[in-house]
Formats: C-alpha cells, sequence, structure tokens
C-alpha cells in the first residue's frame, strides 16, 4: 500500500526516550489491563511489536516473550531494545509477519497472552485481523487489544487527514504545520486548566510509557486507520467464546482497551 504510513520510522524516533521511567509505565499498563503481577512462566505474543516497549516489559514480568510486526524497520526497533536489555536470552523471539497471514500465524503455536496494543486496526483489514488474533491462543489464555473508538463522522474525517497525511509531502508538511501547533496549544491549555502548570502534560505524559510527540506523529500519520465501536468488538469476542474481564472504553478519539479470556476451545 504506498500510502502507509511508515511506523517503524516514527517508532525509531522513539527508541531514544525509552528509559527506566517509560518501562516502568508500560509494565504498569501490562499488569493493569491483565490482572496479573507477574508473567513468569507464560508465554506472550506480540501482535505489532512497534519500538519494542511492551515487549520489554513483559519480559521484565517474567514473560516467555514473542514478538513480530509487518514493518522491518519496527522489527529492527524492537530487536535494538533485545540487544540492549536481553542480548542471549533465547526466551524473547523477534519475527517479521502480518496477522493477516493466517499460514504464519498458526505456525506461531499457541500462548497464553496474545497482546496487541493499537495495531489490528491499522492492517488494512481490521476484522480478518481481530480473527486472526484468536488462532495463537490457548485455552484459558487472555487476548488483550486496543482498538480506536469509532466516532462517526469525526472518525472519517481524521482517516481523510491521515490518507492525505500519507499520500505525499507536501499534504504531509501542511498537515503538521496545521496540528502540531494545534495539539501543542489544547496541551498547553489542559496542563494550564487541569495542573495550574501549562507543561505539566508534556512532562508527565503516562500513556504506556510513551512520547507525547511521537504519539502526535503516529496519530496524524497512523493510515492504513479503521475503528469499531466498543459493543462490537465485545459481541464479535464473546461470539467467539471468550469473556470479558477488563475493558476501558471511551466516547472520544483514541482507543479502547479489552481483555477477554478464553474460557471455551471453539472450532
Amino acid at each position: 500500500m504506498s500510502t502507509r504510513f511508515k511506523f517503524g520510522k516514527n517508532w525509531k524516533s522513539f527508541l531514544k526516550y525509552i528509559d527506566e521511567d517509560a518501562i516502568q509505565e508500560s509494565k504498569t499498563a501490562l499488569k493493569k489491563h491483565l490482572k496479573l503481577d507477574t508473567l513468569e512462566d507464560l508465554s506472550f505474543l506480540d501482535i505489532g511489536s512497534g519500538s519494542g516497549l511492551s515487549s520489554l516489559a513483559a519480559k521484565q514480568l517474567n514473560a516467555n516473550v514473542h514478538s513480530f510486526d509487518y514493518d522491518k524497520d519496527s522489527v529492527n526497533c524492537t530487536k535494538e531494545l533485545k540487544k540492549k536489555y536481553y542480548k542471549d536470552d533465547k526466551n524473547w523471539t523477534i519475527f517479521e509477519g502480518s496477522i493477516l497471514d493466517s499460514n504464519f500465524i498458526s505456525s506461531l503455536g499457541k500462548f497464553d497472552i496474545i497482546y496487541s496494543w493499537g495495531v489490528l486496526h491499522h492492517t488494512g483489514n481490521m476484522h480478518l485481523a481481530l480473527e486472526n488474533a484468536l488462532i495463537p491462543l490457548t485455552n484459558n489464555g487472555l487476548l488483550n487489544i486496543a482498538i480506536y473508538n469509532n466516532q462517526g463522522i469525526v472518525s472519517i474525517f481524521w482517516t481523510f487527514i491521515k490518507k492525505r497525511y500519507c499520500s505525499n509531502l507536501l499534504y504531509k508538511a501542511i498537515i503538521l504545520s496545521i496540528f502540531i501547533p494545534y495539539f501543542t496549544l489544547i496541551t498547553l491549555i489542559l496542563g494550564l486548566l487541569k495542573h495550574k502548570n501549562p507543561f505539566f502534560l508534556f512532562s508527565n505524559y503516562t500513556t504506556r510509557g510513551m512520547n507525547i510527540f511521537i504519539d502526535w506523529i503516529d496519530w496524524l500519520g497512523g493510515y492504513p486507520f479503521e475503528t469499531a465501536k466498543a459493543s462490537e468488538i465485545i459481541n464479535f469476542y464473546t461470539s467467539k467464546g471468550l469473556t470479558l474481564i477488563h475493558s476501558e472504553t471511551t466516547h472520544n478519539k483514541g482507543c479502547s482497551q479489552f481483555t477477554f479470556k478464553k474460557t471455551v476451545s471453539h472450532t
């Protein structure tokens, strides 16, 4: 897809921001959504590993980690983190592959935890990606995903912006010149109103250990882009025999997060 956002190059820019605080934030988010304090002796599949931060957090929680991404640069980012923190660890493997490739997914085996934060809606075929995420999930395993909320006409607007951003350099420059100042102003105002400090949200951005500026670029350029209402995701997976054990939904821009448990075997 010629208009696909270069997710891996954006993640490469993020690597320099990964420190102990970022790793701790990512570990805290994992424990919260999985309802587990440790992942010891559990197998963890990171679908769309991106920067590799979530895989690293899972590894530090003592999981046996398997990471893959469709984007070669993202794969290399994940490998860089492994080299830095777990260079010779055989219990962290990293692949290049696509969640849309059913044969590839089937070849990976079964896992106790399937994790995919903000990835399945960027594949160009979200329904197939949601379906294929079930293939490697073991009985009694956990599926933790985050999917962009469907805001109707607002989502249509953002789809238009994202596609234009990725179409050529002129559109990219125009979109950045409009929205980065706008996001900056809004963030300054919210920091002042909520925390009496206009810069508070810049220095206290605690979304899974992410960086606010990298997140803005990811949002503006993140194409392909699909969305779903929370009820659609819940209905889809409960119809497959999974049980919802945790969710954080939004009615605004951003992702709703879900953790399901596979309680029956579905064929």
